[in-house]
C-alpha cells in the first residue's frame, strides 16, 4: 500500500469517530512516551481507528468494551467502510495491536477500582508503621500487605477479639490452602501485625506466639553453587554485541564477581557507580547501605554498557529493556530469567539451580576457597550476623578434613 493510500484510508476512518478520536489520540501519544517507533506507532493506531469504526458500525458502547467483545471482532467479515476481506478471522498480529488499544483504555479503571478494594485503614497503618520503623523495601512491603489480605478476613475486624485460637485456626486454615512457602511467610508477617496492634493496645499482648510455626531447620542444606570454572564458562558466552548481550554481561558479572542480589541489581541506580573511588554504592536488604570494591573486568562491561548499549532516555536505573518501551525491569524475577537464559546459552545443564542467588552462592563459595575469611565473605555479602556466613564453611571440604573426628565405631554398653 502506498503511503497516499495508507493515508487516505486513515483519513477516512477518522471521519465520525468523534467518541473515540481522544482515546486514540492519547494511545499514540503513550506508545510515543515510551519511546515506540514511528511506523510501529502508526501500525498501532490504525488498528485502533479499526476496531473504533467496528464498534461504532456494531453500535457498542465504551463501557461495553470486554474480552468478548474483542473476541467478536476479530472473527467478524470486514466491511468496514467498503474495505473488502475474504479472510474468516483478523490476523493473529493484528488482534494483538487490538488488545494493546483496549488494555490501554480499560487499566487505568481497573487499577482504581483495584486500589479501592484493597484499601483497609488497618493495612494502611501496619504499612507505614513497618515503612518508618522496619526499614523494608517496597517489594517486601507489598508482600506484607498481600498476606494480610488473605489472613485478616480468617481473624474478623475487631482486633480486641482475636485470642490464641482463633490466630491458631487462621494460620492452620491458610496451611490448608496454600503452599508450605506461603505459610512460613504468612506465619512471619502475622507475627509483626499482632505485635504492631498490641503496641498500639488494640489486642492482647503476647498473642505473636500463639502463632504456630513450619518445621524447618535453618541452614541445613548445601549451599547451590557453580564450580568456578563453570562460572568463567557462563561469563565467557555472554559475548553477544547486541544491546540486549551487553546488557547481561554486565549483569551476570554483577551477580558473579560481587555476589549481589537480584535487587540489588534490579534498583542499581547510575549515581551509585563512583567511578572516582572505584567502588559501587548497594543498598540491599533493611535499606543498609554499603560500597563495594569495583573490579575491572564489571566496570569495564558496565562503561560498555552505558556508552554505547543503554537506550537513551531519561532513568537513573543502570539496566532497562532492550526493546521499546525502554524502562527498568518490573521485578527482580527477571534478572534470574537472563541468567537462566545465559547458562541455556552456555550449555552449562547440571547447574544445582537456574536463578540469580546460585551465583551469590558461587561468588561466596570461591572467595572461601580462595582464602577468604568468614568475617571478609560476610561484609561482602552483607550478611547481619556471622551464623548465616558460616553456612558456607560446610563447602569447605579440605578444611573440614583437618577437624573430622574419626568415626567411633560401636559405642559401649
Amino acid at each position: 500500500m502506498s503511503q497516499a493510500s495508507f493515508e487516505l484510508r486513515e483519513s477516512r476512518w477518522s471521519e465520525g469517530l468523534d467518541t473515540y478520536a481522544p482515546a486514540i489520540q492519547a494511545f499514540a501519544d503513550h506508545l510515543a512516551c515510551l519511546d515506540y517507533r514511528a511506523y510501529t506507532v502508526m501500525r498501532l493506531a490504525s488498528a485502533a481507528r479499526h476496531f473504533c469504526v467496528w464498534l461504532q458500525l456494531s453500535k457498542v458502547a465504551p463501557a461495553e468494551i470486554n474480552d468478548d467483545v474483542v473476541t467478536r471482532f476479530t472473527r467478524h467479515r470486514c466491511c468496514c467502510l467498503g474495505r473488502q476481506r475474504s479472510a474468516p478471522r483478523i490476523a493473529i498480529s493484528f488482534e494483538r495491536r487490538v488488545r494493546q488499544f483496549v488494555h490501554f483504555l480499560t487499566k487505568e479503571p481497573a487499577n482504581r477500582q483495584r486500589n479501592a478494594q484493597n484499601d483497609d485503614p488497618r493495612i494502611d497503618a501496619y504499612l507505614k508503621w513497618i515503612r518508618l520503623h522496619r526499614g523494608l523495601s517496597e517489594s517486601t512491603i507489598r508482600n506484607h500487605a498481600d498476606v494480610l489480605r488473605r489472613v485478616l478476613p480468617l481473624l474478623g475486624h475487631d482486633p480486641t477479639g482475636y485470642d490464641a485460637q482463633r490466630v491458631r485456626d487462621a494460620v492452620l486454615e491458610i496451611s490448608r490452602r496454600y503452599a508450605r512457602s506461603c505459610v512460613k511467610s504468612t506465619a512471619s508477617v502475622l507475627r509483626c501485625y499482632l505485635r504492631f496492634r498490641a503496641s498500639r493496645k488494640e489486642c492482647r499482648p503476647g498473642l505473636d506466639q500463639a502463632v504456630p510455626t513450619m518445621a524447618a531447620w535453618r541452614l541445613s542444606s548445601l549451599p547451590r553453587y557453580l564450580p568456578a570454572a563453570k562460572v568463567e564458562a557462563l561469563i565467557a558466552s555472554c559475548n553477544r554485541p547486541t544491546p540486549a548481550g551487553i546488557r547481561d554481561r554486565a549483569i551476570i558479572l554483577l551477580l558473579a564477581r560481587l555476589g549481589l542480589r537480584a535487587g540489588d541489581v534490579l534498583h542499581l541506580r547510575i549515581d551509585d557507580l563512583e567511578w572516582d573511588q572505584g567502588t559501587l554504592r548497594v543498598r540491599g536488604k533493611g535499606r543498609r547501605e554499603i560500597r563495594l570494591p569495583l573490579p575491572q573486568d564489571v566496570g569495564d562491561a558496565l562503561l560498555v554498557y552505558l556508552n554505547g548499549a543503554r537506550p537513551n532516555v531519561v532513568s537513573d536505573r543502570v539496566f532497562l529493556r532492550s526493546l521499546p518501551p525502554f524502562r527498568p525491569f518490573a521485578c527482580h524475577s527477571v534478572i534470574s530469567k537472563i541468567v537462566d537464559i545465559e547458562l541455556s546459552r552456555a550449555g552449562i545443564t547440571d547447574a544445582p539451580s537456574r536463578g540469580a542467588h546460585m551465583l551469590r552462592h558461587s561468588a561466596a563459595t570461591a572467595m572461601l576457597r580462595a582464602g577468604a575469611t568468614l568475617e571478609t565473605i560476610g561484609t561482602v555479602l552483607r550478611h547481619r550476623s556471622i551464623d548465616t556466613t558460616a553456612h558456607y564453611a560446610k563447602v569447605d571440604i579440605l578444611s573440614l578434613r583437618q577437624i573430622a573426628q574419626p568415626w567411633p565405631g560401636e559405642a559401649p554398653c
